[in-house]
């Protein structure tokens, strides 16, 4: 018998109460010694039912295994509630400086590949942890699992570098990468929109507490496109990072910074050896055959999409005889986890159950196959399960990408055409002004960090005179990019620097339906601009990350930024877009379109309005699915 979606959701909730977990687990603390001596808060959740042995989940987090005490329990637990009803040994540790753990925490801790003896890091600690477990945990079958999302994803990665025997399976799911490609960074731009998570990273404590230590900056607006524009250069933001001083206004010395991860940021501001140690996926020739992976992502997440894409791809490369899967749903961050029946991200819509359907049928089967079935690579899941985001379904190859994509070029062409040949050579202009850089949202608002705006329809960019458009004509037949995506600009610009934004856009036709109820009340699906990937490149690391250069003015330049992977059908009756400009505010911090050697450090008077060139033999290069 079919379901609405209302009454599908009524009876998913009603099955488990939220005395579930309570009723049929019982909650044990404890502290696990590490080898250098530093104790670790570790929750262990454990059935009730003691006639068969459970298999252990765990997630490690910076973020709190909460709520501590004695008779205190998660309402829920596992990744999911099929994970859960099924019986599991679930574990839950706060790392190294967090929470109720000791020691020191180090954000994106470096990873020690010779350790000394009673020498620590993520991996041992980690290793030290699951030793411990299967050892002193009671009806456990020697068999462990490790997931989590976003940071405690990350954390499920290095699980499964030099990996303890015991860790048969890991999910690292929305898993940082290397934080000068995810979250703060994008190809060395600093993701100012995240301004207000730095505390929660960068704020001191070296004593176990069960209560935040941390407070958020105080923005005391609503409007943060015109906050930042007021506050002007990166530098003007030290103040919030004071955290003896209460109000911002009495802050005397500009210069003092408590915050040991924004003061990293600005003293760093290149991809050097601080950035370069504290990357993970550089590693994954690390993770032994006898862990099988699953990662998973979603493609319009906002924050961490470069992670879980090159996790994957790093296992590829380096583990031939891993157990490596892929899936990558139409989910902003983490949002595969939720028990909502919809699923939209922002205002573009894209089904019902999709999430749900991941849960039961990928996510339970991957973890019960090798945590209490065969183990073997006949595990009935596909290499690679993604969601066609125009299409609008489900597909599964045995490669990421599929073996049957091909590489093809268009050309930003005059008249604002996107061509399929190279057109006459000229020069297209456009002014950059810094008074008035591009929005990257049309809507007013404060966010603690950004993900609306990767399904945003971008009529407001495509109607702005520092935004350049080029466009198909209305396509005859259907279009599936399906991999990486790579715009080969040839630029120049009257100043000695500039940011490169480039996005792909899915202009849909006049007479779309419009599906989505819940969209804002100021759009519509007709003719509806869905940003189907987006990408910026910081000019002075066009050649190297590690050492930035300026622009010549007036030059003409290659500037090549790699757009992350897409699975996106453009549909007949659809026409292809890509926009550029050079500003995106404030998602991205400002350029001051003077070459500076440190942007973090610059003064107001380094920030130039300019004018900048993208010639017609600039191209965009797709993955093409035949």
């Amino acid at each position: 018998m079919g379901c609405t979606p209302k009454t599908e959701k009524t009876l998913q909730s009603a099955a488990i109460p939220d005395t579930f977990v309570a009723d049929h687990y019982t909650k044990k603390e404890v502290d696990i010694i590490m080898r250098d001596g530093i104790k670790l808060h570790t929750t262990i959740y454990t059935p009730k039912d003691k006639s068969i042995k459970y298999p252990i989940l765990m997630q490690r987090t910076p973020y709190s295994s909460a709520p501590y005490g004695e008779g205190k329990m998660k309402t829920k637990i596992s990744p999911n509630v099929h994970l859960m009803k099924e019986g599991n040994i679930v574990v839950y540790q706060d790392v190294r400086g967090r929470w109720m753990s000791e020691g020191v925490y180090d954000n994106m801790r470096a990873y020690i590949p010779n350790k000394k003896e009673n020498q620590s890091d993520e991996v041992s600690d980690t290793y030290d942890t699951i030793d411990w477990l299967v050892k002193n945990v009671e009806n456990n079958n020697g068999n462990v699992g490790t997931w989590g999302i976003s940071y405690p994803g990350h954390y499920a990665t290095i699980s499964a570098i030099d990996a303890h025997p015991a860790l048969k399976a890991a999910s690292p799911q929305a898993c940082i990468g290397d934080f000068f490609f995810d979250d703060f960074h994008h190809n060395g731009a600093f993701l100012l929109s995240y301004f207000r998570a730095i505390p929660l990273f960068g704020t001191y404590k070296d004593t176990p507490t069960d209560s935040a230590w941390y407070s958020l900056p105080e923005m005391k607006t609503q409007d943060q496109y015109q906050f930042f524009l007021d506050k002007g250069p990166l530098k003007n933001l030290n103040e919030y990072f004071q955290y003896d001083k209460l109000d911002v206004k009495t802050a005397e010395n500009k210069d003092k910074i408590d915050d040991f991860f924004w003061k990293e940021i600005i003293e760093h501001p290149n991809y050097d050896s601080v950035w370069q140690s504290k990357g993970i996926i550089q590693h994954m020739d690390k993770v032994p055959s006898s862990v099988a992976t699953m990662i998973v992502g979603g493609f319009f997440d906002a924050e961490d999409l470069y992670g879980p894409l090159e996790t994957y791809k790093g296992i590829e490369k380096n583990g031939k005889e891993n157990y490596n899967t892929l899936v990558f749903g139409p989910w902003d961050h983490g949002k595969w986890a939720s028990s909502a029946v919809r699923n939209d991200v922002g205002n573009y819509y894209f089904g019902d159950s999709i999430s749900l359907k991941f849960q039961k049928e990928i996510e339970t089967k991957f973890f019960n196959h090798f945590l209490k079935g065969k183990g073997d690579k006949n595990s009935g899941l596909p290499e690679a399960y993604v969601f066609d985001s125009g299409k609008k379904e489900w597909k599964s190859y045995d490669a990421w990408p599929p073996n049957n994509m091909v590489k093809q070029d268009w050309f930003l062409s005059e008249n604002q055409e996107l061509t399929a040949a190279k057109k006459s050579k000229s020069a297209i202009k456009f002014i950059s002004d810094i008074k008035r850089p591009v929005p990257y949202s049309e809507d007013i608002k404060t966010v603690f960090t950004p993900r609306k705006y990767m399904t945003d329809d971008q009529r407001f960019a495509a109607r702005r005179p520092d935004v350049l458009v080029f466009e198909t004509d209305v396509l005859t037949e259907d279009y599936t990019l399906a991999g990486d995506i790579l715009a080969k600009l040839k630029v120049a610009t009257t100043g000695t620097d500039a940011d490169w934004i480039v996005k792909v856009v899915d202009v849909h036709p006049a007479d779309a339906a419009e599906n989505n109820d819940k969209m804002q009340d100021h759009l519509k699906m007709s003719n509806y601009h869905l940003m189907v990937r987006s990408e910026v490149m910081r000019g002075r690391f066009r050649n190297s990350f590690e050492h930035p250069e300026p622009f010549t003015p007036n030059k003409k330049t290659d500037v090549n930024i790699k757009l992350q992977d897409v699975f996106h059908t453009f549909k007949k009756g659809h026409k292809i877009q890509i926009q550029v400009q050079s500003t995106w505010f404030p998602l991205i911090d400002l350029n001051p379109q003077t070459y500076v050697d440190n942007i973090y450090k610059a003064n107001e008077k380094d920030f130039k309005t300019q004018t900048h060139t993208v010639f017609t033999d600039s191209s965009i290069e797709f993955s093409v699915l035949k």
